[in-house]
């Protein structure tokens, strides 16, 4: 009887959250916590009503997998701009020069027939490192059209990454940027068990060549393997909507990256989900859009984003691979689509505040004056067009030509934006701004915060269409998703986005794969317009800024093996860029290195000295370095704490597990003044 009484509760309460939640539409029913212990409550299934609930995407005749996209546009726009990059003449970068579709289409043909006459076929796998280029798109587009699975390759997620990935996936070809052709070189022998080919994607140099070929291996510049296939034609193989397109190796809590099985119907959906957004918010993608390609197209994030732009028949234009070029280059491609990681937003935003700082009493005074006015119009429900219009043209406009003056959409993903930064760029760079929030797993399209809609500042907006999304209460963490004012929990997604699985390792995907079910540890907060709120992490893992991941376990153990540290905190955050630690050094080694130093007083006074924290950071670099840490790994301030962290202050376990949310809160105040510190 209580049983029964208990599940009418839980059906009575989704039903008042349900009918409070505008963009959703409920496709499933709550749960209630198991009786033994086992499953935790979990909150109703929703998908956005902007798809009408669908779980999929309506068909379209001969879209089948990611190699449709890409020849379904190049047989209705043969002559549209395709891929873009700035000619180098007498060293100087001009303007930008083009492929058509049709163009690249053929040069793709090209690299699939000398691939095949190389033995590798539909089921093969094929690397591809180095920095976004044409060359890296035409070869992606030469894996999909024969099946072979695409294998990115990059060196952020840690000392033997690419090692890791070349034999793990078994790569039997490489395509590879001519400057990180000896980063492959080092990966030998062990990688060239499987690897056969190297593929330029410009030159290859003597040296270069005489050691791929000691190792038995071949090795070819761009221009000579797209003769290698002749006019040999070979068959495209059949392929299927489930067909594995892509392994795309992300970070997690293991020692090594794990290879995400991403399927074409993935890809596929995605792409119309974010369509059929967009249709109906009346901000269709067209022809004519130009996007900057400049993010890691070894991301998820870009490489479905160029897919859209590719579906759309719209153009892509590549920076020249340097940070301190890029604003030239955006200059110059005058892009109306940008995508960017929260750490460029806040350059940007820094830059405007910095210009409106120095501009003078009147100039300042203006853009405050206009600032409040159209922030005003658009809490008031005004589209940013139609907010200030006399103000986009007085004031506003000279941000917007900042960023070559088409752009119309901008899209921040990957970590958190803030919500003043967020707020700030949607007023003045007269430009729809949208946050979204999606993991490798779930092909990056999750959520996406709507156009026009400032009630979802600060949120990641409702569900993509065809995406299922329900919380799971963490009772550990207090986090109940069966709350009546405020259902929060860890989010887990179901539908045709999820990836496959991990790549030989099952373990891994049953673990956060359940019923269906992708677990991805991140805690949300549903809010009353059905949008979503990133509040906590479930693991000890994180993003910075910038978009990488942080396994902060595992760098206390390697940091805690530092001579004179007896315990360290590492914290870092999704709005930061680096890290910060709080240590308890060792009493006798930091007072005998205050002896040898010249630094008097007792052992606080001594924690204090900015030569001690000058020392111990010194000392945890050394460590990080000698680890063969990544730059964003290391630590960049510290705090020495004279008392250990202990239970009285309720800042570890009884059995001596650091309890991160009671440490940030006790240190918070550290914790500010080491990154103002950074900056």
């Amino acid at each position: 009887m209580l049983a029964v009484a208990s599940r009418a509760h839980t059906r009575s309460r989704a039903r008042e959250m349900a009918g409070s939640m505008k963009h959703l539409v409920q496709v499933g029913e709550a749960r209630e916590a198991a009786a033994d212990g086992g499953a935790p409550s979990a909150g109703p299934a929703y998908r956005c009503a902007a798809g009408g609930g669908a779980a999929s995407p309506p068909v379209v005749p001969g879209l089948e997998c990611c190699w449709d996209i890409f020849r379904l546009t190049v047989e209705k726009c043969p002559s549209n701009r395709m891929l873009g990059r700035r000619e180098i003449v007498d060293g100087k970068a001009g303007e930008y020069k083009w492929m058509t579709y049709k163009e690249v289409y053929d040069i793709v043909i090209k690299v699939c027939a000398s691939i095949r006459s190389l033995g590798v076929g539909k089921g093969g796998s094929c690397g591809i490192y180095g920095t976004n280029c044409p060359e890296w798109v035409i070869s992606m587009q030469a894996c999909n059209a024969h099946g072979i699975y695409c294998v990115p390759l990059y060196d952020t997620l840690g000392a033997g990454a690419v090692e890791f990935i070349l034999c793990h996936a078994e790569v039997e070809i490489a395509f590879v940027e001519e400057k990180k052709i000896g980063e492959v070189l080092k990966t030998f022998p062990n990688a060239a068990k499987n690897l056969k080919t190297i593929v330029s994607f410009g030159k290859v140099n003597t040296e270069h060549k005489e050691k791929v070929e000691q190792n038995g291996l071949s090795i070819y510049s761009w221009e000579e393997f797209l003769q290698l296939g002749g006019e040999e034609k070979y068959e495209f193989p059949t392929k299927e909507n489930n067909d594995i397109c892509t392994i795309m190796y992300t970070s997690g809590t293991t020692d090594n990256p794990k290879g995400v099985l991403i399927s074409n119907k993935s890809i596929i959906t995605v792409v119309s989900a974010v369509n059929e957004l967009l249709r109906n918010s009346n901000e269709q993608l067209r022809e004519d859009d130009v996007f900057i390609s400049y993010l890691p197209l070894a991301h998820i994030f870009d490489r479905v984003i160029e897919e859209i732009f590719i579906y759309h028949g719209a153009s892509i234009g590549f920076w020249r691979g340097d940070v301190k070029l890029l604003v030239e280059d955006i200059g110059e491609l005058k892009p109306t689509v940008l995508c960017a990681v929260p750490r460029v937003l806040d350059r940007i935003y820094g830059g405007l505040q910095n210009k409106v700082s120095i501009g003078g009493f009147l100039k300042k005074t203006l853009f405050n004056v206009a600032y409040k006015y159209k922030q005003g119009n658009m809490m008031k429900g005004s589209k940013h067009e139609e907010a200030a219009a006399i103000f986009d043209k007085l004031v506003f406009t000279k941000v917007k030509r900042g960023l070559g003056g088409r752009v119309r959409l901008i899209l921040s993903g990957a970590a958190p934006l803030s919500n003043h930064v967020e707020e700030y760029l949607r007023v003045v760079t007269c430009s729809l701004v949208l946050q979204g929030y999606g993991l490798t797993e779930t092909c990056a399209g999750s959520f996406v915060s709507l156009p026009n809609n400032m009630s979802m500042l600060g949120t990641v907006g409702p569900p993509l269409p065809y995406v299922e999304v329900r919380l799971e209460s963490v009772p550990e963490m207090g986090y109940d998703a069966l709350s009546k004012d405020s259902p929060r929990g860890e989010i887990c997604i179901r539908g045709d986005t999820l990836f496959s699985g991990y790549y030989k390792r099952d373990d891994l995907t049953k673990e956060v794969l359940v019923d269906g079910w992708f677990h991805t540890g991140d805690i949300g907060e549903w809010q009353p317009n059905g949008s979503m709120k990133i509040i906590d992490r479930k693991k000890n893992i994180f993003k910075l800024s910038q978009g990488e991941y942080v396994a902060v376990e595992n760098l206390e153990n390697i940091f805690g093996q530092t001579p004179g540290v007896d315990s360290i905190w590492v914290y870092g955050n999704s709005f930061e860029s680096c890290l910060v630690a709080v240590i308890n050094p060792n009493k006798q080694s930091l007072e005998r290195w205050a002896e040898s130093n010249g630094v008097t007083g007792d052992f606080a006074s001594i924690c204090e000295d900015p030569k001690a924290k000058e020392f111990m950071l010194g000392e945890l670099t050394k460590t990080g370095k000698e680890k063969k840490l990544k730059g964003f790994e290391l630590i960049k301030a510290v705090h020495l704490e004279p008392v250990p962290f202990d239970m009285d202050r309720d800042l570890i376990t009884p059995t001596y597990k650091k309890k991160r949310p009671q440490l940030l809160k006790y240190y918070q105040n550290v914790v500010d003044s080491m990154y103002n510190y950074t900056k």
